[in-house]
């Protein structure tokens, strides 16, 4: 699971993580929700971002980030392609959280790798994604903390 695009270096992470072995990715990918403004703009707040919590309301959500996701979510399947491995991608509107135990049982993963900035509210309250998965998919929930997003990549609205 990811929310923004992966940068060069997260693509190298995530491809090393098991050395030499192959690896194939099922990478989702949810558009930002007008429900987690408040909670993405007090991460900012903690993070010392104060800029950008100012522009959360501004930030595409809902249909209109519908298509940013998508472009995300192609560049992320590239990026992981283009470094040798298998990779296919959805992006989730509904129950994200079902589609990946789906797509767990459906490919028989070995692991889900969450892959997100850090949430801290969220993550207090045990309300993150990887802690979330951990109860539903049935398999090891890694959650690794992504590199920032260059300039000249897709945005993914966030």
């Amino acid at each position: 699971m990811i929310e923004k695009p992966l940068t060069p270096a997260d693509v190298e992470f995530v491809t090393t993580l098991h050395g030499g072995d192959p690896v194939s990715f099922v990478v989702l990918m949810q558009p930002r929700g007008s429900k987690d403004r408040l909670l993405r703009a007090i991460d900012d707040i903690a993070l010392g971002e104060l800029e950008q919590a100012a522009q959360e309301g501004e930030e595409p959500e809902g249909k209109e980030a519908l298509e940013p996701a998508e472009r995300a979510l192609n560049h992320s399947v590239a990026a992981l392609e283009a470094a040798g491995s298998r990779a296919r991608g959805h992006v989730v509107q509904r129950r994200p959280l079902e589609v990946l135990r789906g797509v767990v049982e459906e490919t028989q993963a070995d692991e889900v790798i969450v892959l997100t900035a850090p949430h801290f509210v969220e993550e207090f309250f045990h309300r993150d994604w990887a802690s979330r998965a951990r109860h539903k998919v049935g398999v090891p929930v890694l959650k690794l903390f992504a590199h920032a997003v260059d300039e000249d990549q897709p945005s993914a609205g966030g």
